[in-house]
Parts: structure tokens; C-alpha cells; sequence
């Protein structure tokens, strides 16, 4: 993962502001300044912890241009432009989803909506926990069969783009907390995403497993990275099983591979401990 930090712009210096992760489309980036320090992101207030650590996040579409702004706990004020490197999404096709799922009705529809509120709701929520500043890990090693920011064209029918990072596994293979959190949301059959978690990591940032076939914790639930959280399904909208994760800066969708090593290290380091 990328480490910069910011110098040379003037004697109190960008050099004690640090970043890691990369500046484009669909990454959370996580960083820290001196403690009791401010920062905006294009002039809206990001939420700093006691001691300085914060994440900020750039979406699929996100703008090239962006402002980054540390104010010091002196008053000194510090400007850094930020580029954001665009990235290209493929497509798939997804082809045998039933027709009831795609042109649901108007019961179904409403389901749909009341499950996306009680979804916003969890992703919205704050707290002071500092596990988003862990190193994460994969909840599950596989075989990617998803990508964030592909568009999918369900039966010939575009649809939205994908948010999440899909691993084929098969049914009841095990899913781990990918770093702390706390469970806010626990549900076991929504209409679109089907048995559904979410974690919360602190300060906006959050983990949700879609398609799940059994949920282990409830709401509530205090989980520390690597313990068992479910197991991987195809409930909801799906043709076969597989974990879809997706990592949330508040409501903004991010892509999960931003923050963890890549599967291919990951599994190659599986297969040398054997």
C-alpha cells in the first residue's frame, strides 16, 4: 500500500501529513495529521480522531480535481490539490435471473426500499472507533469473479454498476471479519442482497457481506479481525454462491481491493505455508 506525505509547500509543512493508499477512483485512503489539526476535503469537514488518524474516499466517478485542507491547531491553513486518476470498468453480463427478481412487483418493490433505508441507515451511522486504520485482510481467499465499478447488463437490461468485489466460494464457506468493527447490521433475507451484515470499522468506514446462507452475530456484536462473522451463499440476486464485499465511507461506495493485498499475493503465500 502507498505511504506519501506532503512537503516542501511551506516551513510548517505538509511533511507531518500522511496518506496511505492511492489517489484514484474507487479508493478509501486513510491518513493522519498532528492531533487537535482540522481537515477538509473540497471544503466539507472530515472527522479527525483524538489523535489525528482519518479516512476520506473517492468514488467510481470521482473527479479528477479535488482539494485537500489541513488547518492546524495554530490557525495556520495548508492547501494541497489532489488528482485522482480515473480508472476504466469492465462489463458483464449476467444472464437467468428470473423475471420476478427483475420486474419485481409492487410488494417486492416496497420491501426493496423499506431493506435499502435499514441499509443507508447502518452505513450512515458514526462512531469513534479507530479500526478503519488497520491493515485489513480478505474475509474470504478465492477465485474473483466480480470486479467494483463494472457496469452488469442483467438479462440483456443494464443495470447499476457493481459496488463490491465478488469471491466465488462455495455455500457455507466461512467469512471473516476483515478488520474490528461492531455489527449494525444483521438480516437474513433482503430482497436484492439476501442474507446481509454490515460492520462498522469507525468514522464512516464500513464492511458489507451480500448473498449470505448463514449469519453467526447480531446487532450489537463486538468482532475483532479474523473472527467468523457467516457463510458464504446465493440468496438474493444471484446465479451462484460467492461472498460480495463492499466498503462504505459513509454512503459513498468504495472498492475493497483499495485496502488489502492483492489476491494473488495472498493466495500464493496460502499455497507456500502449505
Amino acid at each position: 500500500m502507498l505511504v506519501v506525505s506532503f512537503c516542501g509547500l511551506t516551513a510548517s509543512s505538509f511533511a507531518a501529513v500522511t496518506f496511505q493508499g492511492q489517489f484514484e477512483q474507487g479508493a478509501l485512503v486513510r491518513g493522519a495529521v498532528p492531533a487537535g489539526s482540522k481537515v477538509l476535503l473540497n471544503d466539507q469537514a472530515v472527522k479527525v480522531t483524538p489523535d489525528g488518524q482519518f479516512a476520506i474516499g473517492f468514488d467510481r466517478d470521482a473527479k479528477k480535481d479535488q482539494v485537500f485542507k489541513v488547518i492546524y491547531p495554530d490557525g495556520l491553513t495548508e492547501i494541497k490539490p489532489l488528482k485522482i486518476a480515473a480508472r476504466d470498468y469492465k462489463i458483464d453480463r449476467v444472464t437467468g435471473i428470473s423475471q420476478k427478481i427483475m420486474k419485481p412487483d409492487p410488494v417486492a418493490q416496497a420491501r426493496a426500499a423499506k431493506d435499502a433505508k435499514q441499509t443507508r441507515a447502518a452505513r450512515d451511522l458514526f462512531s469513534q472507533q479507530d479500526a478503519f486504520m488497520q491493515s485489513f485482510i480478505w474475509p474470504v481467499t478465492g477465485r474473483i469473479s466480480g470486479v467494483y465499478g463494472s457496469q452488469r447488463i442483467y438479462n440483456d437490461v443494464p443495470g447499476n454498476p457493481h459496488f463490491g468485489v465478488d469471491v466465488a466460494r462455495p455455500t457455507g464457506t466461512v467469512v471473516v471479519a476483515p478488520a474490528d468493527g461492531v455489527i449494525t447490521l444483521a438480516e437474513p433475507d433482503m430482497f436484492y442482497s439476501g442474507g446481509t451484515v454490515i460492520i462498522d470499522h469507525g468514522y464512516g468506514v464500513s464492511s458489507t457481506f451480500l448473498h449470505l446462507s448463514k449469519l453467526y452475530l447480531k446487532v450489537g456484536d463486538k468482532v475483532a479481525q479474523g473472527n467468523k462473522v457467516a457463510e458464504i451463499g446465493a440468496t438474493g440476486r444471484v446465479t451462484g454462491p460467492h461472498l460480495d464485499w463492499r466498503l462504505n465511507w459513509f454512503q459513498m461506495r468504495l472498492d475493497p481491493v483499495s485496502i488489502v493485498p492483492s489476491m494473488a499475493t495472498v493466495l500464493a503465500a496460502q499455497k507456500a505455508a502449505k
